[in-house]
């Protein structure tokens, strides 16, 4: 079993919890860029396919590198009029304008802009791979990030990269400093802590990303899938060994519905030989980003809201633990950061879990404590389209509790695990999951998936 211990004061999770959410809403907000130039709105919808060209002023210059429209005038002007779907205007590799997604149940009405992600009929340009960046990219990369893009010379990747990477240093100093200056107080410890985790997650993306920037050319990027489907059902092996506990075989089951702009979610994990049980049960809300079935409408950027119910029992060791969490879960499609980090994205989580225990006998001690959650991670999509979609993250999960918990650390401390799991659908029904963990615990899983409605 995971040792576990009592929270910290209440106040002080949430003030954690403020600390890290106002470092998530710090960042600007990202701008498109076309042909090096700046467009302005106007300049975009005029650039649209949709508007076929027919309501533009004839006065406004024609875009670089722009040829006619694959859809003739005179069908445009006709289906723009008439009732029923309208066909979907392709690009050719010169162009790089927005382009219209075809109308589906659930979409906005009249379509909508993908943003930023563009269709071409063929594949722009890639950067060549090259042995020398990649070589790089690891001795002395992996300290200096960006150093492996600027040897391939891609310079505005390797300043980004190196910017990402100098902000991780920046806001770990601006935890770490405090904390050893403060004794690590029980009254500041809490959002300095904070502080540090979200600098290790920047350092620690923005490492990975200056591999992706250099390896990258060597494949075909995955893509956002276009649809997902409603329900899916899963049920798998799961195996952990932990030194201080009898159980080591578990079922895995599992289910992921999807609405427009909910997500509902269930797990379990059922010990048959030992009895411990795991049940997880919530609902995410799509705040920001495309509807949960149709994430090919955007580019995958989303920000969502959690909340999640857990129960755990352990009947060899006489208690059951239970209790609720709430936090923000987002995603950043990395092809906005670069072209080089197209089929990549990163994601990371906050929020606080408030839990209790429950004794068959009588409590002396405290048992109910609060904990911060926090996770971070970089990952790619898997498919090009058709039925084989899904995705794959390397990721940190800092919380404690749970079947895996978390690595003690040199000072004592403890801190969280560290895993790889992946998700994709190969037929339009059936699919396979898997995932391996390390902290304080070893744990691996596989499962089966199985789709249930959605497009055939």
């Amino acid at each position: 079993m995971t040792v576990m211990g009592h929270g910290r004061p209440v106040w002080s999770a949430r003030a954690t919890f403020v600390v890290v959410l106002g470092l998530w809403l710090a960042s600007g907000p990202a701008r498109a860029q076309d042909g090096g130039g700046w467009l302005s709105a106007f300049e975009l919808l005029a650039s649209s396919p949709e508007l076929g060209g027919s309501d533009i002023p004839r006065d406004v210059p024609k875009r670089r590198a722009s040829g006619a429209s694959v859809v003739p005038p005179e069908v445009m002007a006709r289906v723009l009029t008439e009732e029923g779907p309208r066909p979907v205007p392709t690009a050719s590799a010169a162009e790089s304008g927005p382009v219209v997604a075809p109308e589906s149940p659930g979409a906005m009405e009249g379509g909508r802009v993908s943003e930023p992600r563009v269709r071409l009929t063929e594949d722009a340009p890639r950067p060549p791979l090259k042995a020398l960046p990649v070589a790089v990219a690891v001795v002395p990369g992996l300290l200096l990030h960006g150093l492996g893009a600027w040897t391939a010379g891609d310079s505005v990747t390797a300043r980004g990269l190196f910017a990402a990477e100098a902000t991780g240093l920046g806001l770990i100093a601006a935890g770490l400093v405090p904390i050893a200056l403060t004794g690590a107080s029980r009254k500041t410890i809490g959002p300095l802590y904070a502080v540090t985790l979200t600098g290790a997650g920047v350092f620690s993306l923005s490492m990975l990303a200056n591999l992706y920037a250099v390896t990258s050319p060597a494949f075909d990027p995955g893509r956002v899938p276009d649809t997902l489907p409603p329900l899916e059902l899963d049920l798998g092996y799961q195996y952990v060994h932990d030194a201080t506990a009898d159980y080591r075989n578990f079922f895995a089951l599992g289910a992921v519905a999807r609405l427009s702009r909910v997500r509902l979610q269930a797990s379990a994990r059922l010990a048959p030989d030992e009895g411990n049980t795991l049940i997880r049960a919530g609902a995410a809300y799509r705040l920001w980003g495309a509807p949960e079935r149709t994430p090919g409408l955007g580019d995958g950027t989303s920000l969502d809201v959690e909340g999640i119910a857990t129960y755990h029992r352990y009947p060899t060791e006489g208690f059951t633990l239970g209790g609720g969490e709430v936090g923000l879960k987002g995603r950043y499609a990395m092809e906005r950061f670069g072209p080089r980090f197209a089929g990549s994205f990163v994601e990371g989580g906050v929020g606080l879990s408030f839990q209790g225990y429950s004794y068959p006998g009588r409590v002396d001690d405290d048992n109910l404590y609060g904990q911060l959650l926090y996770t971070f991670g970089y990952g790619v999509w898997l498919g090009r389209g058709g039925p084989l979609r899904g995705e794959a993250v390397l990721f940190y999960d800092h919380r404690k509790d749970g079947l895996v918990g978390g690595l003690r650390g040199r000072g004592g401390g403890m801190i969280g695990s560290f895993g790889l799991k992946g998700r994709v659908l190969v037929t339009e029904r059936w699919g396979v999951a898997a995932e391996a963990q390390a902290g304080g615990a070893l744990m691996g899983r596989v499962s089966l998936v199985y789709a249930v409605g959605g497009d055939t």
